[in-house]
């Protein structure tokens, strides 16, 4: 696949609009042209003119009789799967410029070196696992919970759960589902060839599982908590779970209208409270070591998720309902449509803004905040523009567990990550962790112990720039020996 050719004439009009999400100036062809190309490639597409300034001032550069295909080489050999750039060499000004074009690529996403970069405005994105993931089972028309679960079985499932979905599709349903609830697993593909998907799982788990935590806290202040939970079950249970908390710890009203049943009032709209946790789990990266956090004060609710929004969608998009409906769990959302709890996709974001605006309340908040999403509900109109006081729920979820969400958080901590903590006072590899903490599962050893421990700076690749190399250790920093030393009351040397 190729570029549509340059117009020479349309050249200037290019350097007069500057860097964008399709061009990109180089002085010189170098190794973050390389990267360029390849963020190209994982987007829309694009241009890295070579021999112009970042201001786009014509510089010029010279190209020998074998510098083209010296390039082209370098692109090719640099880059998997291999990128061949068209290159055409333009005189602009008396000067020589290379423009070198790439189309987005079919098949995603392009790695450079190891690593994989997306282009954003005018700069390249090193995208995270879950991106790279994503992008791969966007290219064959799927998503993460659709494939096979490696690391669960049929044995990991509750029967009695998948029969309790059938009872509560069929109350709603006029064509009544008969089968039995393996059957059904089956027709919904949920189970395939004997081997049940991720969504099978996380919708109907036997046993918790720390892979669907959320933490729920009761806040007196942004730092000092009143009541807490961990929720660590399947997804439809956890809606309740959640909905109980948020109910506890809110106070209802009761209103006299002269009717014979005195009129309910909460301080939020539950309707649309309910929508809201229901958008948090059906779209939550379930990839990332972070947990859900929900997190109720005085005068509003906090509710964080794992997972910023789908690509080219705005908070202010989202808003205005400008956007087709884009599902990162396809088979889960599909499920709690088939239960009732989904009405129809795209609508939720509309029923939440009425839900509040019908009740007198302000719209509530809603942000990307770092890998996530957060969306907040104010009790009152004084509480929405009060300035708040409010903590960032992104790298610093896995801080606060370490310090004081919960006391199942502190076991969590103590019982996993400190151990890690304390063998990594001299560098280790991935091996050697898993078997001096006993663990043989890698999926969970990387989510959940050697994740979060990265994620909150506590340890420290020794090679950070090459992840996966076969040499990779992992030592303490400072912070994580610190996080020792508290809890030790002996000073760790380093």
């Amino acid at each position: 696949m190729t570029m549509r050719a340059l117009n020479p004439k349309q050249i200037p009009a290019f350097l007069k609009r500057g860097e964008s999400e399709t061009v990109e100036f180089k002085k010189v062809f170098d190794r973050e042209a390389v990267e360029t190309l390849s963020a190209f490639a994982n987007a829309r597409g694009g241009r890295v003119f070579v021999g112009v300034s970042d201001s786009g001032q014509v510089l010029g550069v010279e190209v020998g009789k074998e510098t083209v295909q010296n390039w082209i080489n370098q692109v090719k050999l640099s880059t998997a799967n291999a990128l061949i750039p068209d290159v055409e060499i333009v005189t602009i000004r008396k000067k020589s410029v290379a423009v070198l074009s790439v189309p987005e690529y079919p098949i995603k996403p392009v790695a450079c070196r190891g690593r994989y970069f997306k282009r954003f405005n005018k700069s390249n994105h090193q995208m995270s696992i879950s991106e790279v993931v994503n992008e791969h089972l966007k290219t064959i028309n799927t998503s993460w919970d659709c494939t096979h679960d490696d690391s669960h079985s049929e044995a990991d499932i509750s029967i009695e759960k998948v029969q309790a979905f059938i009872e509560r599709v069929n109350r709603t349903r006029e064509t009544k589902v008969l089968e039995d609830p393996l059957t059904v697993l089956r027709k919904f593909e949920l189970l395939r060839n004997g081997r049940i998907t991720r969504a099978a799982f996380f919708l109907f788990m036997s046993d918790e599982s720390s892979l669907s935590a959320i933490e729920l806290g009761r806040f007196q202040t942004p730092t000092l908590i009143k009541d807490g939970a961990r929720l660590k079950t399947d997804l439809f249970a956890e809606v309740d779970g959640v909905m109980a908390f948020l109910k506890k710890h809110i106070n209802k009203a009761y209103i006299i209208t002269g009717a014979p049943q005195r009129e309910e009032r909460w301080d939020y709209p539950l309707d649309a409270l309910r929508e809201i946790v229901i958008n948090a789990i059906v779209h939550r990266d379930y990839t990332s070591a972070s947990d859900s956090i929900v997190k109720i004060y005085d005068d509003r609710i906090e509710i964080y998720n794992p997972g910023r929004l789908p690509e080219g969608l705005s908070v202010e998009r989202l808003l205005a309902g400008d956007y087709i409906s884009s599902i990162r769990n396809r088979k889960i959302a599909d499920m709690f449509k088939e239960a009732g709890l989904i009405e129809k996709y795209g609508t939720g974001i509309r029923r939440i803004l009425s839900g509040f605006s019908d009740y007198g309340l302000p719209e509530p908040k809603f942000e990307e905040i770092g890998e996530g999403f957060r969306v907040t509900a104010y009790k009152s109109r004084e509480a929405a523009v009060t300035p708040q006081v409010t903590e960032q729920v992104t790298e610093q979820v896995t801080e606060q567990v370490t310090e004081q969400v919960t006391e199942q958080v502190t076991e969590q901590v103590t019982d996993g990550i400190l151990k890690l903590l304390e063998f990594c006072m001299e560098s280790r590899s991935r091996q050697e962790l898993m078997v001096h903490l006993g663990i043989r599962h890698r999926e969970h050893f990387r989510s959940h112990i050697l994740g979060k421990a990265l994620q909150s700076g506590l340890i420290e690749p020794t090679i950070p720039d090459r992840p996966k190399s076969p040499f990779q250790k992992y030592r303490l920093t400072n912070k994580g020996r610190k996080l020792l030393e508290g809890l030790s009351g002996k000073k760790i040397g380093g």
